[in-house]
């Protein structure tokens, strides 16, 4: 690129690209700026973490955003290439006892296989009505706020079924609507993906839009590994005129009054934006405590950045596998997704753990199985494994101290659940709360949901009011990561929704 750019974007996580496609294709000249020497994404990547040939997902690994969120729909990825894989069953939860509940997008199969077979019923009733009001209901939960038009289009009676459901907790929904514990594991469990236990106050809304939305856009996973979604938005990027420039980490938003009108770079280099517009896909304390001048921030927010709330930690397992997983409840082969947790009571428990600061005894897990549906992660007739538990981030005596026992923990876990696992198991990479701060400055302390998740850190409080329309302090300045509104999750919409409101302040 020649001459500055319009806009510059700090950071190339999906929210990043997002947004700068966005930017793009509305005509700005758009340049983005990465820490990473080697790769764009974030934690959207994939790499050969184990042994050569096995293609692991660094990050995030499951979508079902990409069919029916507005910002990836705009970019319409598949056609750019990007091949979507799905499973039979899209979520299994099993547990020690033999009981299973699963999700499908085929609700007839759903119904059958939801533990009781009342339960099952429920469940896909409640599947179907989602559908007829999915676009409403992400209207509400994924646009910039407020969001009055989705509103209306729930109205007279959808709106009121929507509140019940969001407003409870995620232990309440689940005993309100299921009579078996297969069926009430399922959304607390899902919640659990950040730092929403079963009894929080309005916890439900988490769990139930990854319930439904798996039986809608299901949870795919592209074909060759996450890191293809990256390269798809990058490719678009450049089509539209913009440019990325890796080995570029910013230092300093440079500002004139209290305007934003460009970056520096940790090596000095000075970069300026034309149309003095700078979108930051970072951290939100990162960005207005340490790349803006504090000065031009509030005090008051300075001070609440202090003691950011971050969510839980992350630890992350890779595995080789010489053949699939010998689960014990044959849904669980036929899954995308594996989800280990034994029943309400366990569940709560395990939030209890980490709350205090233990390592979970029996580890709530997702877990992927990416070679199921995608033969080219891994050599012929072997197998990719990936999974993750939420932990304390700071443990006592520290990961090094720990790392390997939780490892064994986990894996003896998953032996509980598929007897003869660990004699399938050629390799193992462990990736702890600092390896993955380390690999992408926004998962602070291994959180990877943008900060706490919790109902007061939602919706207007997202990151702090009054900025939860992505408008920083500082005039030109916007937060387009997951530390904005609407949150986790690989949706684009941060970044989508923060393109606008820049592309509107631009005129």
């Amino acid at each position: 690129m020649t001459g500055d750019p319009d806009a510059i974007v700090i950071g190339s996580g999906p929210n990043g690209l997002v947004a700068a496609c966005m930017l793009a294709r509305a005509g700005l000249r758009v340049l983005v700026c990465e820490a990473h020497p080697r790769r764009w994404g974030g934690a959207l990547g994939s790499e050969e973490a184990t042994l050569p040939g096995f293609v692991h997902d660094v990050g995030a690994a499951f979508f079902p955003f990409p069919r029916i969120s507005p910002a990836f729909r705009a970019l319409e990825l598949e056609k750019q290439g990007v091949e979507l894989c799905f499973a039979e069953f899209d979520s299994c939860h099993p547990a020690p006892d033999g009981s299973v509940a699963c999700i499908s997008r085929d609700l007839d199969l759903c119904a059958r296989h939801f533990g009781d077979p009342r339960d099952g019923e429920t469940f896909a009733a409640l599947a179907r009505w989602y559908r007829g009001v999915e676009p409403a209901v992400l209207g509400i939960l994924l646009n910039t706020l407020p969001t009055i038009s989705p509103v209306l289009k729930l109205l007279p009676f959808g709106i009121f079924k929507l509140a019940r459901i969001l407003l409870s907790s995620g232990a309440g929904l689940a005993r309100r609507l299921f009579r078996g514990e297969a069926a009430r594991r399922v959304m607390p469990g899902l919640a659990l993906h950040v730092d929403v236990g079963p009894r929080d106050p309005l916890g439900a809304a988490l769990g139930f839009m990854l319930g439904m939305t798996a039986t809608t856009g299901g949870y795919s996973s592209p074909r060759g590994g996450a890191q293809v979604l990256a390269d798809a938005m990058v490719a678009d990027l450049r089509r539209h005129g913009g440019e990325i420039r890796l080995a570029s980490r910013v230092d300093r938003v440079l500002t004139e009054g209290r305007r934003a009108v460009g970056v520096r770079l940790a090596d000095g280099t000075e970069l300026r934006a034309a149309r003095r517009a700078v979108l930051a896909d970072t951290a939100a304390a990162s960005l207005l405590l340490d790349l803006v001048e504090r000065d031009l921030v509030p005090r008051r927010v300075v001070r609440f950045m202090e003691k950011f709330p971050q969510g839980w930690g992350t630890f992350k397992v890779d595995w080789a596998l010489s053949s699939p997983v010998p689960w014990a409840v044959p849904e669980a082969r036929r899954a995308a997704v594996v989800h280990a947790g034994d029943s309400l009571a366990d569940l709560e428990r395990f939030t209890a753990q980490v709350r205090r600061g233990e390592l979970p005894d029996n580890p709530y897990l997702v877990v992927g199985q990416q070679s199921l549906a995608d033969p080219t992660r891994a050599p012929a007739g072997k197998h990719t494994l990936w999974a993750y538990s939420r932990v304390p981030s700071r443990p006592a005596g520290g990961w090094q101290a720990h790392a390997e026992a939780f490892a064994d923990r986990v894996d003896a876990r998953i032996e509980g659940l598929a007897p003869g696992f660990r004699s399938t198991v050629l390799a193992r990479r462990i990736v702890a709360p600092p390896d993955l701060e380390a690999m992408d400055a926004n998962l602070v302390s291994g959180d990877l949901g943008g900060g706490s998740n919790a109902w007061h850190r939602q919706l207007i409080f997202r990151p702090i009011f009054p900025y939860f329309r992505h408008r920083m302090p500082v005039e030109g300045l916007y937060l387009c990561s997951s530390y904005a509104h609407p949150g986790a999750g690989v949706h684009g919409m941060c970044g989508y929704n923060a393109a606008h409101i820049a592309l509107r302040d631009l005129g």
